[in-house]
Formats: C-alpha cells, structure tokens, sequence
C-alpha cells in the first residue's frame, strides 16, 4: 500500500494575499509564520525582487490536519467555470430544515468577508449552497 501523501491547494488569482486572507475567514486558516530573518510579511515581501513581490501568498490549518492552500498570480482572469472547486462543510451529519438553516448561517457570515451566494440547491433532505470567492472561484457551502 503506498504512502498517504500531503496535498496543497492551489488557486490561481490576481491578489494572491487578498484571496489568501478571504479563505483564512472561511476556514479558519492562518497565515503561516514569516520566513526566517523577518519580522513581518511586509518585510519579506520588500526583500524580493519588484516583479516577485505580491506573486503569492499562502495559509494553512492551525491544527495541521487540513492541506496547505497556495495563491499565485497570474495574469489572466477566470474566464469559465472551475474544474475543480471546495466545499466547505458546514452541514456533515444534519438534514432537511436543519441543514438548510446552518448552511444560510454560514452564507451569511461569509458575504460581509466578499463571499457571493449563486444559488442554493435544495430537494427537500439534501442541500447546498453555490457561492462564489472574492475572485469569481466557485465553492459549494455543503
């Protein structure tokens, strides 16, 4: 049996540290600690060459149980679907009303931080919620 192997997640973006901080709201991620020989982010950052600068950004699951997320520019927009997607899971286990209810609640919590809500899809027992991030990147709120 082979070895269970790390992920990171990488999304392609405009504002790698915009989109980075956006996701840390809905996750709960963090932003890892600054590269040894700096104090902040910012200090890094200035140490790169200009064309380096903002290139990426990245945060990570305090608790090291979930993958890295990894954001990096690039200069074309999103210009059709994802091919793949997240969904954050926010209903694992309830049904009907009550499933409902808590995806709302965190569609909710999420549209203040630059979230946009799609469209919710709802059979009566089964739901989620089709959002979007503060670039246009589909998610699914499940």
């Amino acid at each position: 049996m082979p070895d269970v192997k790390q992920v990171q997640v990488t999304f392609d973006c405009a504002e790698p540290e915009l989109v980075a901080r956006f996701w840390c709201e809905v996750l709960g991620y963090v932003v890892p600690p600054v590269p040894e020989g700096f104090s902040t982010w910012d200090g890094f950052r200035h140490s790169l060459p200009p064309e380096e600068q903002g290139a990426w950004f990245a945060c990570v699951d305090p608790t090291g149980v979930g993958p890295r997320l990894f954001f990096q520019r690039v200069p074309e927009g999103k210009v059709a679907k994802n091919r793949v997607h997240l969904d954050v899971r926010v209903g694992t286990g309830l049904e009907g009303e009550e499933r409902l209810a808590a995806l709302e609640a965190e569609c909710a919590r999420l549209v203040p931080f630059g979230a946009t809500r799609v469209r919710l899809l709802y059979d009566g027992t089964d739901s989620c919620i089709v959002m979007q991030d503060i670039e246009g990147n589909e998610f699914c709120l499940d």
